[in-house]
């Protein structure tokens, strides 16, 4: 599976409830964080959900 590694840009203070779990599910606590996952068809509904806030990139 390809592996992508996500990053928090954005605060998710004055965001829905539903976004800030979906942050944390992410593996993603604190602004700048970053967390490196398989790009499962999961995870990409996930980071669809809150992609305001975060920035992805594909590793190689």
């Amino acid at each position: 599976m390809k592996k992508i590694k996500i990053t928090q840009v954005k605060s998710g203070i004055d965001r829905p409830q539903r976004q800030k779990l979906t942050l944390i599910a992410l593996g993603l606590k604190k602004l700048n964080a970053s967390k490196e996952v398989e790009a499962t068809p999961q995870i990409l509904g996930m980071v669809n959900k809150v992609s305001h806030l975060v920035k992805v990139e594909e590793i190689a």
